[in-house]
């Protein structure tokens, strides 16, 4: 082969390894900067900010949570509803108050209360009060081959009725309330998901931190609610590779095994909440 021919097959490759896009190992958001898009339930009162999943320019990068986004109700305002008969959602309320409708039922729903919205149940939220409500809604895939059990009452809890506490293999300078997680468990408040491992608060000290770490089976997203420190996100177990600014609104999605953890601020009253997900990914079959 003459060094013409050698040169453009070097060229040739070049071009192809250029052309062969990477999958992200983490994504990052600010909700902040995410602008309002249609969906499901979407109406003139009803408004979604996408974060990731649904709506996002990057949907495909999550394999279970099919959505992780900021629902607005206006002051006397409904959301159509939605029934998804393989999909789990959670929601969340940053702030206001409202109703949640549930087959023929109806709860009350405002600041800091959570729930649990099973498949097959035909769900709803309304905002009766004079004040926007805020809520976080994430919807997760339930992989075709887990039997859906049949649903039982609605499941809705406050923050303030969960205790702070340390979780094994944690640093003690950072405090879990286990909201959600697997019906055949039984440490959170609600036990019921399928395929969610964990929706959870943690509460940072000055200076604490949740060591890198990483999942094997799952995705995991985090949510600043309040203060500020670095997020480590596909970097080094150590924590020194991949260190990145977090504030109040930002949002970050870690793959399986990237990745992730957090250090608070090292300040005298440098308290820090993050909100978070863990969902299991299904892992590709053995052929043998």
């Amino acid at each position: 082969m003459n060094a013409f021919a050698v040169m453009f097959l070097m060229l040739k490759v070049g071009l192809l390894a250029q052309e062969r896009s990477v999958d992200p190992t983490w994504l990052q958001r600010t909700i902040s900067t995410r602008h309002e898009q249609s969906s499901d339930f979407s109406s003139s009162s009803c408004h979604y900010i996408p974060i990731f999943g649904a709506g996002d320019a990057e949907s495909r990068f999550p394999l279970s949570i099919a959505r992780f986004g900021e629902l607005t109700v206006d002051p006397q305002g409904d959301c159509p509803a939605v029934v998804y008969p393989r999909q789990e959602e959670l929601y969340y309320a940053r702030n206001g108050s409202g109703v949640l409708h549930y087959g023929e039922q109806s709860h009350s729903f405002g600041a800091n209360d959570f729930a649990y919205l099973p498949p097959t149940v035909r769900h709803s939220i309304s905002n009766t009060s004079k004040q926007p409500l805020r809520v976080i809604v994430i919807t997760v895939r339930i992989p075709s081959d887990i039997p859906i059990a049949k649903p039982g009452e609605l499941a809705v809890a406050n923050l303030d009725e969960l205790r702070e506490q340390t979780v094994a293999g944690h640093p003690q300078s950072v405090l879990y309330k286990l909201l959600i997680g697997p019906r055949t468990a039984t440490r959170d408040r609600i036990n019921a998901t399928y395929t969610v491992a964990d929706f959870f608060l943690m509460d940072f000290a000055p200076a604490g931190t949740n060591f890198p770490h990483h999942h094997e089976t799952a995705e995991e997203i985090y949510l600043v609610l309040d203060g500020e420190g670095q997020i480590a996100a596909g970097g080094g177990m150590d924590g020194v590779e991949g260190l990145h600014t977090a504030k109040a609104g930002d949002a970050y999605y870690f793959r399986p095994n990237c990745t992730v953890g957090f250090y608070n601020q090292n300040a005298p009253n440098a308290k820090a909440h993050i909100l978070a997900v863990r969902a299991f990914v299904p892992m590709p079959k053995n052929p043998d």
